[in-house]
């Protein structure tokens, strides 16, 4: 399974010539995606609040509750490689996790999800607060099939 993990922020939409006075409250919301996809088109994304070890941690043991053995492709991101994952991963030896290399987002089909899932859910549509766009999240990856050949994205030249 390729694994990766999104960061959602609200966006807005102007008019084309006109500059507009936004108002801030010092509010830095966002949503977190974490989300897998097989070589068979099983795919699976989990919506959290924040991006820490603890949370990558509660996505992973939900991954492996639902497919068992399981051989995950991810990022090296600091979050996926701490030390409570590591005892994860030591206590059991049917989730295995292989890394990209570094800098090497090209080889994970998981980025293309999200390149999809941010144009169709930040561009394309007014999210009029961030409440709404975790419903929309929610319904997007729940109902969306994204029919990506992830054997394809291995075998890209790095670069």
């Amino acid at each position: 399974m390729f694994l990766a993990d999104a960061i959602f922020r609200k966006r807005m939409w102007v008019k084309k010539e006109t500059r507009p006075i936004i108002l801030v409250n010092g509010s830095h919301q966002k949503t977190i995606i974490f989300g897998a996809l097989s070589h068979d088109g099983r795919q699976f994304f989990r919506q959290y609040d924040k991006f820490n070890q603890y949370c990558f941690l509660d996505y992973l043991k939900e991954l492996h509750r639902k497919y068992g053995k399981i051989l995950v492709y991810a990022d090296r991101a600091p979050q996926h490689k701490s030390n409570i994952i590591k005892q994860y991963l030591e206590k059991n030896d049917d989730v295995i996790i292989h890394w990209f290399p570094k800098g090497s987002p090209q080889f994970n089909a998981v980025e293309e999800v999200w390149k999809q899932g941010k144009y169709n859910l930040l561009v394309s549509q007014y999210q009029p607060s961030l409440s709404n766009l975790k419903n929309n999240i929610s319904k997007y990856y729940r109902t969306r099939r994204f029919n990506l050949d992830i054997l394809k994205y291995m075998q890209r030249e790095d670069g």
